[in-house]
């Protein structure tokens, strides 16, 4: 992906110290200590413009958000974007003041994920609208390859999921197959998850926003990782069967 912004990108995030971190390897396994607190931290991999890590931390303040891109550009784009749904006035109030208690915005490459973040550092990873990656050759680069899948499985904590939403159907083929080739539990599959109608409850992204109007299907899935997430959802299957 290229990207093409005003002069300036990276001067504008670098002021933003309260909002955007650009020395992730210096807080793997501090994070709770840099939020200033023990709550489950979420992380989108791949956010793009922002839209839902930032309506994510306002819908839930009790939950730490980290929104994880390696562009400068979609750094500052997501930046305005949290400003935006948490309603900070820029203009009263500077960048660098801009503090989202529960938001953390993350340049860094997620090829190395494992070096921003500690063994069991994390509750939920969010992969929103991925690049799927169509070219075989080019398998390997996808967010839910195996290579990829087992970095997530180290960072994530007892309570692990991994969230899962693309339009792309052969990319979301892929990641079922590689869920199932590494014996992971998948739950609330959905190969068009807005048939019924837009759920109010549910964020959306800009993506998802823009195909499903179009009436594109968007797939979904969670990833039940953790050994504690699985005992609760083998738990629930158990009493479901016994109604």
């Amino acid at each position: 992906m290229r990207l093409r912004g005003r002069k300036g990108i990276r001067e504008d995030i670098e002021r933003q110290k309260e909002l955007v971190v650009l020395n992730a390897k210096d807080y793997k396994g501090k994070w709770a200590e840099l939020f200033g607190n023990n709550n489950p931290i979420h992380a989108e991999l791949g956010m793009g413009k922002g839209r839902f890590i930032s309506e994510m931390s306002k819908k839930y303040p009790d939950i730490n958000f980290i929104g994880v891109d390696m562009y400068d550009e979609l750094i500052r784009k997501a930046s305005e974007k949290a400003k935006l749904a948490h309603e900070i006035n820029t203009e009263e109030e500077s960048e660098s003041a801009a503090n989202i208690p529960n938001l953390k915005l993350m340049l860094f490459n997620i090829e190395h994920i494992e070096e921003a973040f500690a063994e069991g550092e994390l509750e939920r990873v969010y992969l929103n609208f991925s690049d799927p990656w169509p070219k075989k050759k080019h398998a390997r680069r996808r967010l839910t390859h195996p290579g990829f899948v087992a970095k997530y499985q180290q960072i994530l904590n007892a309570n692990g999921e991994i969230h899962l939403k693309t339009d792309s159907q052969s990319l979301f083929e892929f990641s079922l197959n590689s869920f199932a080739d590494m014996g992971l539990r998948m739950r609330n599959i959905s190969l068009n998850l807005h048939a019924e109608g837009f759920h109010p409850d549910h964020v959306m992204t800009e993506y998802e926003t823009k195909f499903a109007t179009k009436g594109m299907n968007i797939h979904r899935c969670e990833v039940v990782i953790g050994q504690d997430a699985l005992a609760a959802h083998l738990d629930q299957l158990s009493k479901a069967k016994a109604e």
